[in-house]
């Protein structure tokens, strides 16, 4: 069984919001950190996992990556902090 992630990155509380999809979590995380395969992270130092979201079927998880995308910051900000109050990096838990 495959599953689908939307993900947010940052470089630190409150600074500059990455969200993408991803069918495999840690080794786009990893990719980030390393500053592999994507010059948006590469050049904001976006390194910590804040939020994911798990989807078992790839169009779920490209609308809803589609749907955050188009929120005000706040409101990202907001869904953020209902899971993740300090923004703490949560690639360390998966």
């Amino acid at each position: 069984m495959r599953w689908w992630y939307v993900y947010i990155i940052t470089n630190k509380r409150y600074g500059t919001l990455y969200i993408w999809v991803t069918n495999n979590l840690i080794r786009r995380i990893s990719e980030h950190k390393d500053k592999i395969n994507s010059w948006f992270s590469y050049k904001y130092g976006l390194k910590s996992l804040v939020y994911y979201e798990k989807y078992y079927k790839i169009w779920d998880a490209i609308q809803r990556e589609k749907k955050l995308k188009n929120w005000h910051r706040e409101r990202k900000m907001n869904l953020i902090e209902s899971i993740n109050k300090d923004w703490k990096d949560l690639s360390y838990d998966i």
